[in-house]
């Protein structure tokens, strides 16, 4: 495990961040570093991703990842732009190889026992439980805890402060969580509402 995804299992909160403008970077990270949480995962699901990615590369004390990864390419995109880590929405064994070839934490996302297997066949500890609340939440982590207790999930999908305590459980590496900085909020530069976003989320964890 490199340093990005122990910064990112040490914080506990990975925001899932999709941004319209590049130039929202900055002050996003920023309203998040207020809230106490030091990383994010910028998707690449718009245009702004890679560029929000190298404003974010050098900005003290927080770490930047990228989500939506899905192509060696994209990976090779995300190396160069200064992503700490990638996240992919399934798991690709040429995706996971790339980043460990390039030095990256892949976060590879799983939904049955066989893409866990994968998983570990591919020297993964950590992986993405995707879409969380759709595949059972808490109690899919549980159940697949039991022939897997080496493996780690960051749930992503339905998690908001409403069930954030239930996830925040053992083999939770981290909460994947686009209600911390929701896409609109970016937008409109709500940035304090987003602050108070993070603070609460981590609140709603403690339960």
């Amino acid at each position: 495990m490199g340093a990005a995804l122990e910064a990112v299992e040490r914080c506990g909160i990975l925001p899932v961040v999709v941004l319209d403008r590049a130039e929202d970077a900055i002050p996003l990270a920023e309203a998040l570093l207020r809230g106490g949480v030091d990383c994010a995962e910028i998707t690449l699901r718009t245009p702004a991703g890679i560029p929000a990615i190298e404003a974010l590369r050098d900005l003290a004390g927080f770490t930047v990842g990228a989500g939506t990864v899905t192509t060696t390419t994209e990976v090779d995109a995300c190396v160069a732009a200064g992503a700490g880590f990638v996240v992919s929405p399934g798991i690709d064994a040429r995706v996971v190889r790339r980043c460990l070839a390039e030095g990256i934490d892949p976060i590879p996302g799983v939904a049955t026992a066989s893409e866990i297997m994968v998983g570990v066949a591919l020297g993964i500890s950590i992986l993405k439980c995707f879409p969380a609340e759709q595949l059972g939440g808490p109690g899919w982590i549980k159940a697949v805890r039991g022939p897997f207790p080496d493996v780690r999930f960051v749930p992503s999908g339905g998690v908001s402060a409403d069930n954030a305590a239930d996830y925040a459980a053992d083999g939770v590496a981290a909460l994947g969580t686009s209600w911390v900085a929701p896409r609109a909020l970016i937008a409109g530069r709500e940035f304090e509402a987003i602050t108070r976003r993070a603070r609460a989320f981590r609140e709603a964890m403690s339960g």
